[in-house]
């Protein structure tokens, strides 16, 4: 039987010439990790593998296809030009070229980027979500008289907590003008300001297309960091030694009271379902004091790096690292099949 053919296309800080073989870059432990583990799992699962890493150019991309076409293209991109916001320009290629990829499509791409867009959707469909209001740059702001403080303001169009650091939490005006306008002026982007749900911070990995897996429940554990600090920051989330420092973990969630689990599997599905997610995706909620269930915001194309959230609740189930690959191999195959 004849192998199937993977491109893993992924994002690279360098141009390199069609062939190059990524083997010092993968072998970093603090850059390069996750393409490195796909890598290693699509060889193993059997298929014939050719690397590509796009910097600021898509010729190389188009060159490798008319040459050398592949039956799948593992898609690993988040940046293009060091711009995350054309993540979802590289997947809509993808469909022009009308090959079956990887992951999330970019009109999933798009809504899952914008945080506001997300929110109006799925409040539509009735799920939970923060209170929240949209402030685009060069209008007028204002504590808007729907928001209760404390609030957590983010940029409206960013991903892996970029932006998001402890003075992202604000309960007071003035605080509120001021981190707003820093969105604004210092990221370039319009702002979200959202009520902040006190409670636990826990994720949930979803994947398939009709019959959908929820995977177990992961949870950000925060340590020693005081109650009302206690958000996923860019640090919390990136920087280990500001997670040591604090005792900052990302464990398997600890007990949930009775009906819990069967709620957020509930929840997840259902928010799936309304972003009419085809691939897999992580939910991040906050579990209130309550039990009740709050979606923040969905991940469209998380880290699925070994170490990564996916990966480790899909672990917990039986599905081992390689068959998760080739599960989403496999997913993309099936979704081109039935938009033929």
């Amino acid at each position: 039987m004849k192998k199937k053919k993977v491109l893993m296309l992924f994002n690279s800080p360098n141009n390199h010439p069609r062939g190059y073989d990524y083997k010092e870059e993968f072998a970093d432990p603090d850059d390069m990790y996750t393409e490195n583990d796909v890598h290693k799992a699509l060889l193993a699962n059997g298929y014939e593998v050719s690397l590509l890493g796009l910097t600021n150019s898509i010729e190389p991309l188009l060159k490798e296809v008319e040459e050398n076409r592949p039956d799948v293209i593992f898609n690993l991109v988040e940046v293009f030009n060091e711009k995350s916001y054309y993540e979802k320009n590289i997947a809509a290629l993808l469909e022009m070229l009308s090959i079956p990829y990887t992951g999330a499509s970019s009109d999933n791409i798009f809504i899952c980027n914008n945080k506001g867009l997300t929110k109006k959707l799925l409040s539509f469909h009735r799920i939970k979500i923060p209170r929240f209001y949209i402030f685009k740059r060069k209008h007028k702001v204002w504590l808007h008289k729907k928001l209760r403080l404390p609030v957590i303001i983010k940029p409206l169009c960013e991903e892996a907590s970029r932006g998001i650091s402890q003075a992202s939490i604000v309960d007071n005006e003035d605080a509120f003008l001021e981190r707003v306008k820093f969105i604004h002026e210092n990221m370039n982007n319009d702002a979200i300001t959202e009520e902040f749900i006190e409670g636990r911070e826990l994720y949930v990995s979803v994947l398939g297309s009709k019959k959908l897996t929820v995977l177990p429940t992961r949870e950000m554990k925060f340590g020693e960091l005081p109650e009302d600090s206690r958000i996923a920051t860019y640090k919390a989330k990136w920087d280990d030694n500001y997670r040591d420092k604090w005792g900052i973990k990302s464990v398997y969630a600890s007990k949930l009271a009775d009906g819990v689990d069967e709620d957020i599997a509930d929840v997840c599905k259902r928010a799936y379902r309304a972003l009419d997610i085809q691939s897999y995706i992580r939910f991040d909620i906050r579990l209130t004091p309550d039990n009740k269930v709050y979606i923040i915001e969905p991940n469209a194309n998380p880290c699925i790096a070994k170490i990564d959230e996916v990966a480790q609740s899909a672990e917990k189930v039986g599905i081992k690292y390689n068959r998760l690959i080739k599960k989403i191999v496999d997913m993309s195959i099936l979704r081109q099949k039935r938009e033929i």
